[in-house]
């Protein structure tokens, strides 16, 4: 039996996560009580055509069943269920204003004279302990509802949990570090393209970039340093039973250099690792790197944007 356990803030997506999984098979329940998830286990994990389980368990759990989760995990885990728990989080201030745009009430606010704000903030401290523990934390602040469908086709209903899945993102500082990065490079010391006019319109996945980054020892040099690193401890978090790894790379304005590190780099650890994930995030790309060649730029970014500073 495959059981994957859906939660996160409110307005982060997780309806969007467990219609992904029904339409490929899964037996999807929303809002399970947490207190009932070792005998729905009991009841399904027998039957040949309910193989895969999918639930969502949130805040909307009374409290102090929230605060069991943990060691009714620990129960399936020594009973030898195949699980794996996904965390969904969105900026506070993007939830805002999605209640604001759709008007719709937080759960948390249904009962109380809490704020919305208010309740948001209470609803990431109760769900802190769940947080933690999750095998997968995915940020969906800048992802439309087909982008992260299809993550969680990818990462979560495709995923072996003997082998480690790897995801490399490019970003832009200028927007702030990914919330579900696990480590994060800072490449913002080598030469810009961005101050050579005639270059400032490509990206790091085009030859001009290429060329202009490659001639210079330094990118070399960085590159070897993060892949050794790499190669060195993610061997370690895979014995530790790591599932996920999301290595950030980050420039300026994520188009040019961090792009391009993340290309070379997950060409590299591919020949070594298998499938990488690739995420250009300021791009709108998401893509893995395998035998088949890359897809074709097509940028969800307005022209004007993309001319930031890289």
């Amino acid at each position: 039996m495959q059981l994957v356990i859906i939660s996160g803030r409110s307005g982060s997506g997780k309806s969007i996560a467990l219609q992904a999984l029904e339409d490929i098979g899964y037996y999807a329940i929303d809002n399970l009580p947490a207190m009932l998830l070792g005998s729905l286990v009991d009841e399904l994990r027998d039957q040949g055509d309910r193989a895969h389980l999918a639930v969502s368990i949130d805040a909307r759990n009374l409290p102090g069943a929230l605060e069991r989760l943990p060691s009714l995990l620990d129960e399936l885990r020594q009973r030898k269920i195949d699980f794996q728990v996904i965390y969904l989080t969105t900026d506070a201030r993007i939830l805002l204003e999605r209640y604001s745009a759709t008007r719709r009430r937080h759960p948390l606010t249904r009962d109380s004279e809490m704020t919305l704000e208010e309740a948001i903030n209470k609803e990431e401290e109760t769900l802190e302990d769940i947080r933690d523990i999750a095998d997968l934390l995915i940020d969906t602040s800048r992802l439309s509802v087909h982008d992260l469908r299809r993550r969680i086709t990818d990462q979560v209903a495709h995923q072996r949990r003997d082998k480690l899945t790897l995801t490399l993102e490019s970003f832009g500082y200028k927007r702030g570090v990914p919330l579900d990065a696990d480590l994060v490079f800072d490449v913002r010391c080598l030469p810009n393209p961005y101050w050579d006019p005639t270059l400032r319109q490509f990206n790091g996945r085009d030859a001009e970039i290429a060329a202009f980054l490659s001639s210079y020892p330094i990118v070399h040099a960085m590159s070897d340093d993060i892949l050794a690193w790499l190669e060195r401890w993610l061997p370690a978090y895979q014995n530790s039973q790591r599932s996920y790894m999301t290595i950030a790379i980050g420039c300026t304005g994520g188009q040019h250099r961090s792009v391009y590190m993340v290309e070379k780099l997950a060409e590299r650890l591919a020949t070594r690792m298998g499938d990488v994930q690739l995420r250009h995030r300021e791009l709108g790309l998401h893509y893995t790197l395998s035998e088949q060649p890359a897809p074709p730029l097509v940028s969800s970014t307005p022209t004007n944007e993309r001319q930031e500073t890289s």
